[in-house]
């Protein structure tokens, strides 16, 4: 496991800056969406800022656990049930334990590193 976790670590998206993308999920979104991540893809609207770039690493890394397809049908998921308890939109993404992995480590330089493989359970309520 922990060479898969080191393998994870190396890992890094393509970024993509001064995209419409975001722009353009925006209006769909609960959120103004700054940048996102898809896949191998991070998309922002601007140039992107350090802070962001390890937030949407940490959701790269997230995808590459899950094989990309289970982390979107659970992200899904962890909103609906969101949605279904009550919060806003907007809550129910900032409820989202992936979410909350990444805003709560998107300061330290240190932790997409050191992160451990399945972080985002621990998030979970």
């Amino acid at each position: 496991m922990q060479a898969v976790r080191k393998w994870i670590a190396k890992r890094k998206p393509f970024v993509y800056e001064n995209s419409r993308l975001p722009v353009l999920l925006s209006k769909i979104a609960p959120i103004q969406v700054f940048a996102f991540s898809f896949g191998p893809w991070v998309f922002c609207r601007e140039e992107m800022p350090e802070d962001t770039r390890r937030h949407e690493t940490i959701h790269y890394h997230q995808q590459l656990e899950m094989l990309f397809i289970f982390q979107w049908l659970l992200y899904g998921y962890y909103w609906i049930a969101g949605k279904v308890t009550g919060l806003t939109g907007k809550d129910a993404y900032y409820y989202n334990p992936f979410e909350r992995e990444a805003y709560e480590n998107d300061a330290d330089p240190s932790y997409i590193e050191s992160r451990p493989l399945w972080a985002w359970r621990k998030y979970i309520t």
